[in-house]
């Protein structure tokens, strides 16, 4: 709680209005409520009324900023008669005005008309210009009561006003720098994503042989790749857990001109802001208890080359603002030493979380979003692109062979069960799906009943295997591509009915064997009631099994 002025020493209000104007400068990114505020606290600590922020429009002609006692917008719009007169020129000679009693200047005489609060009191009026350099962009106005005392308060008051004007100088001219930066990354992004819309689906090229697929979502993805990679513009990977960022991102750098230096990765969320820190940045030896050598940094060891900051939206608020500089300025000191360190680095940035939220939600930086983000590519789910994953699943079936000496191959049926499985964790629970069940395979060919969801030990089914919740629909597999496929055996002609018959008997057993041989668990799973489940079994002559 603040105390009031009364009980305060006079001599100590102005170093306190100086330090809390600071703090509301620093504290906020949104200049109309951080100027609102700081003439709030010249009315508040030091009794001037009326304060008003000036500033200079893109035509160079002075607007209201701020104001105290009514809204901006009413301000705007005529709801106060401010002497833009007497402001201009301040702005255009950058010397203060200083005006015992406001009747007396000429420059003031349509606001005194227009001000009843003027009547009947000594006003004083001081209006000092606002810049960081000779030349002013705005003016701090305000007004005191003069109570016909000698004049040497105006020069301390003046000395205050003329230290906060710079304060708001520095400010704003960090704000304007800030949204010019934005929007010029507005601009570059805007840019390259209407050159890579105009490229066409590409086949995979050099640098992309590991991201596998050939659907239309992922030539969309090799053919913004390819534009990208070459610049020296920062990438956002976007996507969720498992589709395979790491890849692309090792991608975007052996297609860069700095495809010879070093690839650096740093997973964000795995380490504290402190771990995190000395990773990135180094230290000195002796920064900390344990650092008994000197250590560089993520930064410096990705010198020339790049730098894949994995999980970035898991990153602190207090971190976002360090890791915001060395983006900016391309330096940085180590942790615990005074050394400047200059750095080039591109940065390819990788998140599964929404950014965008996370911004309008305050927990992510809104400057670091726009550093980051100038070129996003969105890498689909699996379930989005469900005809790669035939191909994904006898790629990995490649490898494992490869690494176990081994010569599975997939049957039809095994691949298509494959492609109508949901895979919550996409990629990556694809891999380990086809690792899992050629392990576990004895023969030679990879059946549909060899893979775990058709044993009904899928534990990843448990993402989600939800009350109320059911995997999406799957469409009709596509075709199969060719590959390491064994062939199905060939089938006798047999009747339409026939036919009929023998898949109910096939669907049966399966289900059946799914639920363990327990009859009413198939029955749900077919949709049946057990008393109908029991007269199938007996039509199809389908002996129960004791497990």
């Amino acid at each position: 709680m603040r105390t009031s002025p009364q009980k305060t020493n006079e001599s100590a209000l102005p170093l306190i209005g100086v330090y809390e104007i600071s703090k509301v400068l620093g504290a906020t990114l949104d200049l109309d409520k951080a100027l609102h505020e700081v003439l709030n606290i010249l009315s508040a600590y030091l009794d001037m009324r009326h304060g008003a922020v000036v500033l200079n429009d893109e035509s160079g002609k002075p607007a209201l900023a701020a104001v105290t006692g009514m809204s901006l917008r009413m301000a705007q719009s005529g709801g106060i008669k401010y002497p833009f007169t007497a402001a201009e020129k301040v702005i255009a000679t950058g010397i203060p005005m200083v005006t015992a009693n406001a009747v007396d200047e000429p420059l003031l005489a349509d606001y005194v008309t227009a001000n009843a609060a003027l009547e009947g009191e000594d006003v004083s009026f001081f209006c000092v210009p606002i810049k960081t350099t000779e030349k002013a962009f705005g003016a701090l106005s305000v007004e005191r009561v003069w109570d016909g005392t000698p004049h040497h308060a105006f020069e301390h008051d003046l000395r205050f006003l003329t230290m906060v004007a710079t304060l708001i100088g520095q400010t704003v001219n960090l704000h304007r720098k800030i949204v010019a930066d934005r929007e010029t990354l507005i601009a570059d992004t805007s840019r390259l994503q209407k050159q890579m819309a105009d490229i066409g689906p590409t086949l995979p090229i050099r640098g992309l042989e590991d991201v596998v697929g050939n659907s239309e979502a992922m030539t969309r993805v090799f053919a913004q790749v390819q534009q990208a990679a070459p610049t020296k513009a920062a990438i956002l990977l976007r996507g969720e857990s498992g589709t395979g960022k790491e890849l692309v991102a090792r991608a975007v750098h052996i297609l860069s001109k700095r495809a010879q230096k070093p690839f650096i990765k740093v997973n964000c969320a795995a380490l504290s802001e402190s771990v995190l820190e000395s990773e990135l940045f180094g230290h000195e030896k002796g920064s900390f208890t344990g650092a008994v050598a000197e250590r560089k940094g993520r930064f410096e060891l990705a010198h020339t080359g790049t730098l894949f900051l994995d999980e970035i939206g898991e990153i602190s608020s207090n971190f976002q603002a360090k890791l915001l500089r060395v983006l900016q300025e391309g330096e940085f000191e180590r942790v615990g030493g005074n050394k400047t360190v200059k750095v080039d680095v591109r940065l390819v940035a990788a998140t599964n979380r929404d950014l965008e939220a996370a911004v309008n939600e305050g927990s992510f930086r809104a400057d670091l979003y726009y550093r980051l983000n100038v070129v996003p590519i969105f890498l689909p789910p699996l379930r989005e692109r469900s005809g790669d994953i035939p191909l994904l699943a006898m790629y990995f079936l490649k490898q494992f062979n490869e690494e176990n000496g081994r010569s599975l191959v997939f049957s039809h049926n095994a691949l298509n069960a494959l492609q109508c499985c949901y895979f919550p964790g996409n990629v990556r629970e694809l891999e380990n799906c086809v690792h899992r069940t050629a392990t576990m395979t004895r023969g030679q060919v990879i059946d549909e009943m060899d893979l775990s969801c058709r044993q009904d030990t899928c534990l990843s089914s448990t993402l989600w295997n939800k009350p109320g919740q059911a995997p999406p629909p799957r469409s009709t597999p596509v075709p199969v591509p060719t590959g390491p496929i064994a062939p199905p055996p060939p089938a006798p002609p047999i009747a339409q009915d026939e036919a009929e018959d023998a898949s109910e008997r096939d669907r049966l057993v399966q289900a059946m064997e799914k639920c363990g041989w327990v009859q009413a668990k198939a029955a749900r799973l077919l949709g049946l009631t057990p008393r109908q489940i029991g007269y199938a079994l007996k039509k199809h002559n389908i002996e129960l099994r004791q497990l």
